[in-house]
């Protein structure tokens, strides 16, 4: 199981930000440059209070979701092919190195090219967190005590139990950084992507719309949206990898 530090974030913090948020908005005396939190807080609640405003959330959570838990499994897959084949780490090196140093502006207006904008986000999310999960999975699989490898040959232990007993446990740490790395940026890359893109019905073109009009406290209502989701895709997927490593734990 992993015992990661915990971000803690105090209530008192919060409200002084908070109290600054509302100051600066006393002082600059329009909602247009700044909207005060209370006026945000209102607005949310309008939007909370409509069937549109659910069908966005769905809409969006269902497809940077998509793209994550894709990405995960196939960086898993390709980690594991590429510490048995050396070939194909070599064939993958480019492409990896590529995702990573290629600015997520232009994986979107190439994507908007080549496709339809309503699954744009699956794509990007997809290509934010592919390599993060490759690269720190592959890591755990060369970190694995040789020595334990040589006794599992020694005593002719299945393969099977190999990859249970010493494989996973050592991996899991990994996999669980890279999780908590990819998980927000995944949020960032693919809710830009709807910016761009603005597929119809999803928070990104909420967002645009929101700037277009110059409707700040749509936009800053929609941005909390986007935080509280992220946040609280982030603690499920992370409490379900420490639920999976505590059974692994036990079994």
């Amino acid at each position: 199981m992993m015992n990661g530090r915990k971000r803690e974030i105090r209530i008192w913090a919060v409200l002084v930000w908070l109290l600054v948020w509302q100051l600066a908005s006393m002082r600059l005396d329009s909602d247009i440059l700044l909207v005060s939190p209370v006026r945000v807080i209102h607005r949310l609640g309008c939007l909370m209070g409509t069937a549109s405003f659910w069908r966005t959330i769905i809409f969006t959570l269902s497809r940077i979701a998509a793209g994550f838990f894709a990405a995960a499994a196939a960086g898993c897959v390709l980690a594991v092919l590429a510490s048995c084949f050396r070939k194909i780490q070599e064939f993958l090196a480019p492409a990896m190195l590529a995702v990573k140093s290629v600015p997520v502006a232009s994986f979107i207006i190439l994507a908007l090219i080549w496709f339809s904008s309503k699954n744009l986000s699956v794509l990007i999310s997809f290509l934010m967190v592919l390599p993060v999960i490759y690269t720190n999975v592959l890591g755990g699989i060369r970190s694995v005590d040789k020595g334990l490898l040589e006794m599992a040959q020694v005593f002719r232990m299945p393969r099977v139990r190999v990859a249970r007993f010493i494989y996973l446990p050592q991996i899991m740490p990994f996999f669980h950084t890279a999780c908590r790395i990819s998980l927000g940026l995944c949020w960032k890359a693919g809710v830009a992507a709807e910016v761009i893109g603005m597929p119809r019905g999803s928070v990104g073109e909420r967002l645009q719309q929101a700037k277009v009009y110059l409707d700040t406290p749509d936009l800053f209502a929609w941005t909390l949206v986007i935080v509280a989701l992220s946040l609280t895709f982030e603690k499920l997927v992370l409490y379900l990898i420490n639920r999976a490593a505590c059974l692994l734990e036990r079994f």
